[in-house]
């Protein structure tokens, strides 16, 4: 499993009255992970967009455990929890500096063609990039560990 990692700067404008990052800013983050392990995998989502495919997101988990405040950094921890060649799941971990965790989550997505939204299948259109998500996804555990 490859797990990416990427630094985030708390800006004054992603915090909240009560001093802390606002919840929304981790799905921001979360992209700017994706977009990291992507780009650490070799591939480019803007080439992809490009060439018509869009991956939308199909499904958004967030957990917050601990607030991160402006003038922290943020470490975003992302990986590919499942991909079946069709649906991609993504698992995050952002840490705080002191490597505390802050949010848990993952994304899903699937590939679309952009001008009608009808599903793709990785393998098919972009093999390259479906066997370098077969090599990097999380390997699952034999049942009964």
């Amino acid at each position: 499993m490859i797990i990416s990692e990427k630094k985030i700067e708390v800006r004054y404008a992603e915090t909240d009255q009560m001093g802390v990052v606002h919840h929304s800013n981790y799905i921001v983050w979360m992209e700017l992970g994706r977009t990291q392990l992507i780009k650490d995998l070799g591939f480019s989502y803007a080439e992809m967009e490009k060439g018509g495919i869009l991956a939308p997101v199909l499904d958004v988990q967030v957990s917050y455990k601990k607030p991160l405040t402006y003038g922290e950094s943020a470490i975003v921890k992302t990986w590919i929890d499942s991909y079946d060649g069709f649906k991609v799941i993504y698992g995050y971990s952002i840490l705080n500096e002191n490597g505390e965790q802050s949010v848990t989550g993952f994304t899903s997505h699937v590939c679309v063609r952009k001008e009608d939204f009808r599903p793709i299948r990785l393998k098919k259109m972009f093999p390259d990039w479906h066997e370098a998500y077969e090599k990097a996804k999380k390997k699952q555990q034999p049942e009964g560990d």
